[in-house]
C-alpha cells in the first residue's frame, strides 16, 4: 500500500487496529488535515477541535509562523546531539529564560520526560544542596496526579490501568491528598527528608480540577519554610491556556521548578523542558542528564516561533475572556439540564461534571454525538467531558461551539 494513497476512515481504523498497540481508545474519527480551530476527517466533514490534543495546539493546528519556522530550520541543519554546539539552541534558551523569568532551561522532547527530568534535578539538588542522605530524599506528590507514563512516574499515580502489572515500583514518593494543606504540612513537617513538592496547578486528567483560591501561593510558602523545592507541572497548564502565560500566575506563585511541554512548540515537534535559577540547575553537570534530541536546532526554532505567537497574538488574553463567557454560558443552561452537574475550569481549560457513575458510558456517548454535530471532545474519568479549544478561537466560533453542546446535551436529555 503506497504511503500516499487516499484511505477512508474505516480502513485507516482496521490498519491502526491490526499493526499498532492498542494503549489508545480513540474516538473513531481519522483525521487528515486542521487549520486554526478546525479539523477535517478523510471523507472531508470538518470539525471544531475541542480538545487541542491535550492542550498541545494552543496556538492553533498548522500556525504559518511555526510551520514557517520549521521548514526554515529542517532546510538548513536538523539535528547535530549536544556533542557539540549549533546556532539555534542559545537563541532559545535566552527568549524562553526570559519569557518564564529563570536563569536556566534544560530542553528535552515530551512532556513525561521534562517531569522525569525535574525530579532528578530535585534529588540532585536534595543531596548536594539540602544535605539530605544519599538515597533519602522524598518527593511529595498529590493523589490523582497525571505526570506521565514512564515506571517511575506511575510508581507514584492512583491510575490502576496505567499501574496494574509494571512492578516493581519506584520508591521515594509521599502521596497526599491535593488542595489540602494541612496535608501538605503534616508531610513536611514529619519527614525531614523531603526534598520536593511536585504538583499541577489544575488536575487536568482528573477533570480539569481546580483547587482552592490561595492553594498554590500556601503551599509555595510552605515549601519555603520547610527548605522544600516547589515543582509546578504546567505541561498542560502552561503556556497560556489558563488565561494566564502559566496557571501559577493566577496566584503570583514563582515555582522552584517549571516543566513546560505540549503547547510549548504549539502542537508541531516534540519539545519540553525544564527551568529553574542557578541555585538549583547547577546540579547538572555533563553526563549526569541528557537526550540526543533534546535541544535540537528544529526544536530550537518551533519552541521560539510557538512562544512568539502566544505574546503576538495575545492568546493568553482571549483564553482568558472566551473562557469566562464558556462558563458563563454553560452556567446558564445548567440548571435546566439534570445531565451536567456542573461546569469548572480556567481560561480555556474547562469541563463539564455529566450526572452519572464513572463506569457508565454516557460521556462517551456525549462525546460521539457532539462528534456528528461537529466538535471533537473526549471523556476523562468516565463521567466528565474535558472542552480544551485552540486559543486562536475567537469569540463567535465559541459561541457556536456553545451552541452546538447545548443542543447536543438537550438531545440528551430529550431522549433520557
Amino acid at each position: 500500500m503506497a504511503v500516499l494513497e487516499h484511505l477512508t476512515s474505516q480502513q485507516a481504523i482496521d490498519l491502526e487496529n491490526k499493526y499498532g498497540a492498542h494503549n489508545y481508545h480513540p474516538l473513531p474519527v481519522v483525521l487528515s488535515k486542521g487549520k486554526g480551530v478546525y479539523v477535517w476527517d478523510v471523507e472531508g466533514k470538518k470539525y471544531y477541535d475541542f480538545l487541542s490534543a491535550y492542550s498541545a495546539v494552543n496556538q492553533g493546528h498548522c500556525h504559518p509562523k511555526i510551520i514557517g519556522a520549521m521548514e526554515e530550520q529542517a532546510k538548513r541543519l536538523t539535528l547535530t546531539s549536544r556533542a557539540f554546539y549549533n546556532d539555534m539552541l542559545g537563541k532559545y534558551e535566552k527568549y524562553a529564560t526570559e519569557t518564564f523569568g529563570f536563569d536556566k532551561l534544560l530542553p528535552m522532547n515530551t512532556g513525561a520526560e521534562a517531569v522525569e527530568t525535574a525530579l532528578k534535578i530535585c534529588r540532585r539538588w536534595a543531596y548536594q544542596k539540602k544535605g539530605i542522605p544519599e538515597n533519602q530524599a522524598q518527593i511529595i506528590v498529590c493523589e490523582n496526579n497525571f505526570h506521565g507514563r514512564t515506571t517511575t512516574i506511575i510508581s507514584f499515580s492512583n491510575d490502576n490501568v496505567a499501574r496494574e502489572n509494571y512492578g516493581p515500583y519506584t520508591e521515594g514518593f509521599v502521596k497526599i491528598e491535593y488542595d489540602n494543606l494541612t496535608a501538605l504540612e503534616n508531610a513536611l513537617e514529619s519527614n525531614p527528608h523531603v526534598a520536593g513538592f511536585l504538583v499541577e496547578p489544575i488536575q487536568g486528567e482528573a477533570g480539569v480540577y481546580v483547587p482552592s483560591e490561595g492553594y498554590l501561593k500556601s503551599a509555595k510558602a510552605l515549601c519555603e519554610k520547610y527548605n522544600v523545592l516547589f515543582i509546578a507541572d504546567e505541561v498542560q497548564t502552561g503556556v497560556a491556556r489558563t488565561g494566564k502565560m502559566l496557571a501559577v500566575d493566577h496566584e503570583n506563585v514563582k515555582p522552584d521548578i517549571l516543566i513546560l511541554g505540549k503547547a510549548l512548540s504549539g502542537g508541531v515537534y516534540p519539545v519540553s523542558g525544564v527551568l529553574a535559577n542557578d541555585g538549583i540547575m547547577e546540579v547538572i553537570t555533563p553526563g549526569s542528564h541528557g537526550s540526543t534530541f533534546g535541544g535540537n536546532p528544529v526544536a530550537a526554532a518551533v519552541s521560539t516561533a510557538a512562544l512568539e505567537v502566544i505574546k503576538d497574538e495575545n492568546l493568553a488574553e482571549n483564553a482568558q475572556v472566551l473562557g469566562e463567557l464558556f462558563r458563563d454560558e454553560l452556567n446558564k443552561f445548567i440548571p435546566t439540564c439534570d445531565l451536567v452537574v456542573k461546569v469548572r475550569g480556567k481560561g480555556l481549560l474547562n469541563a463539564i461534571l455529566i450526572n452519572d457513575t464513572e463506569d457508565s458510558s454516557t460521556a462517551w456517548d456525549i462525546c460521539m454525538a457532539l462528534k456528528e454535530n461537529g466538535l471533537l471532545a473526549k471523556p476523562t474519568h468516565g463521567n466528565i467531558i474535558r472542552f480544551a479549544p485552540p486559543l486562536v478561537m475567537t469569540k463567535e466560533e465559541l459561541m457556536d461551539c456553545v451552541s452546538i453542546i447545548i443542543k447536543t446535551l438537550e438531545s440528551f436529555k430529550a431522549n433520557g
